[in-house]
């Protein structure tokens, strides 16, 4: 991911070998694992390399509202999901807004964090829109500081074990920041989620990661901790219609065409995109993304996979996958609006095979869809 490795699965010996395909191979049944495990006990991961810019000055916040389209997080200790536009409407990146709590020694501090991918474009596209008169400085940490994900229903017992405070839901509810100790290393924690489970990503200095990494592993033996990597990862986050920037996010399509109006708030004020925002909202949808059902258990579909309808292409892959813990091969398409009601069924290709595929709603975990409720 821009240059960093991160764990793609867990081998269970060290000669284990998968075999190239464009169906599902044997690793399928070793991820089946590490999520269920993580969805019934505790998992841990890193995942290096996200792009984390850390952003003070009296205007920050006025700018980053400018920057993003709905409404901006300002509370200390909390944080927000946002998204920016390009001068289209349409989407241009994704952003975690993290207040951090203030402390005696310094500023105000937020952290914009994003995708590994968009370290540079990010950084490009925010500095570009710094006013000559506004107070705001920009500084990259991405090079600094790791992040290990503690993900499961017993992440917050074994979180406790080694860092001092209340994590109860209470104090540290979903969507809280806080700076601590985990075991004898400084870290931010923030209590996000791309799995759908319990969660807590845990950012620490590059040079603390092995002293965070192993009082996370002590605390966790008794809780049935383990090891999960990014395919486990990409599993869970399509069962909860959490979207990847450059596959399902992209500047092709607008929030309302990417089923993203809840974060857009066109009455706040000025933001870029917003005029040509609301010229497309009023021009009607070209595309909306929908959640797929295939009816084969042989292989994923992948990505640019045409959908079919009537002997026609109506649609376009954007990703895919196994849901594990729904039991589902999943995938997720722009299709013209007129075919995107839940039930239609459109043929995906998949191989070269027509295969059936079901718009189902945006996640299986959805309470009309009566499967799973959602652990988080």
């Amino acid at each position: 991911m821009n240059g960093w490795e991160r764990v793609d699965y867990i081998k269970p010996a060290p000669d284990f070998h998968f075999t190239p395909s464009f169906g599902f191979d044997e690793t399928f049944d070793l991820v089946g694992a590490e999520v269920r495990n993580l969805s019934e006990n505790v998992g841990l991961t890193e995942v290096c390399g996200f792009n984390r810019i850390e952003i003070t000055g009296r205007d920050a916040h006025a700018f980053l509202d400018r920057m993003i389209c709905g409404r901006l997080q300002r509370r200390e200790g909390r944080v927000g999901l946002s998204y920016l536009l390009n001068h289209q409407g349409n989407i241009k990146g994704e952003a975690t807004i993290a207040n951090l709590p203030r402390s005696d020694r310094g500023p105000a501090r937020i952290w914009y964090g994003s995708a590994a991918a968009s370290e540079y474009h990010d950084m490009d596209w925010l500095t570009a829109h710094v006013r000559p008169e506004e107070d705001v400085h920009l500084r990259s940490l991405t090079n600094d500081q790791t992040i290990l994900v503690l993900a499961g229903p017993k992440a917050r017992a074994v979180l406790a074990e080694c860092a001092r405070g209340d994590w109860s839901a209470e104090a540290f509810p979903w969507l809280s920041v806080r700076e601590c100790h985990v075991g004898h290393a400084p870290a931010t924690v923030m209590g996000v989620s791309f799995s759908g489970e319990l969660a807590y990503e845990i950012h620490v200095p590059n040079a603390s990661l092995y002293a965070a990494y192993l009082a996370l592993r002590e605390a966790g033996e008794r809780h049935g901790l383990t090891l999960f990597g990014t395919r486990a990862v990409e599993s869970m986050r399509l069962e909860k219609g959490f979207l990847h920037w450059k596959a399902d996010l992209i500047t092709e399509f607008d929030p309302y065409e990417t089923g993203l109006s809840r974060f857009v708030a066109p009455d706040k004020g000025d933001f870029i995109g917003r005029d040509a925002l609301i010229g497309r909202k009023a021009d009607g949808p070209r595309r909306k993304l929908v959640t797929l059902r295939l009816q084969t258990a042989s292989a994923p579909a992948h990505p640019g996979a045409s959908l079919m309808f009537d002997d026609r292409v109506v649609g376009t892959v954007t990703s895919a996958g196994y849901g594990h813990r729904v039991r589902m091969n999943l995938a997720y398409a722009f299709v013209q609006p007129d075919l995107t009601h839940i039930g239609r069924v459109l043929q995906a290709d998949i191989c070269g095979d027509l295969i059936p595929a079901e718009v189902i709603p945006p996640s299986p975990y959805d309470p009309d869809f009566d499967l799973l409720r959602n652990r988080a």
